[in-house]
């Protein structure tokens, strides 16, 4: 099992438009897409209170290649990206990175 960080630094103040976007359209298109969430969090206390973390469970990169690239691909989510940025960008910069379990970590 790998794990998929990534984190979404927003726009200033469009932080509520991507939670609204996640929690309305994307988590749904990732179900259909057999995309696995881990978690989602938000930064309470830290540098940038704009930022969104999240977590993505994939059994292999070849999984990850082939789902994210027809989650990225689908013409619905297209369409919604694009109609929930019709008033500007939502998200300034993504990054991720592949996390390994430990042989020690409780997550396997």
């Amino acid at each position: 099992m790998i794990y998929e960080l990534r984190i979404y630094r927003c726009v200033p103040g469009r932080l509520p438009a991507l939670l609204k976007r996640f929690e309305t359209i994307t988590l749904k298109l990732w179900e259909r897409h057999g995309i696995r969430q881990a978690g989602f969090w938000t930064v309470a206390i830290g540098e940038s209170n704009q930022d969104l973390y999240y977590l993505l469970q994939w059994e292999s990169l070849a999984e990850r290649e082939k789902k994210w690239a027809a989650f990225a691909s689908d013409p619905e989510w297209i369409a919604k990206r694009a109609e929930t940025e019709k008033d500007g960008a939502i998200v300034a910069n993504v990054s991720n990175q592949m996390l390994q379990p430990t042989s020690f970590s409780s997550v396997k």
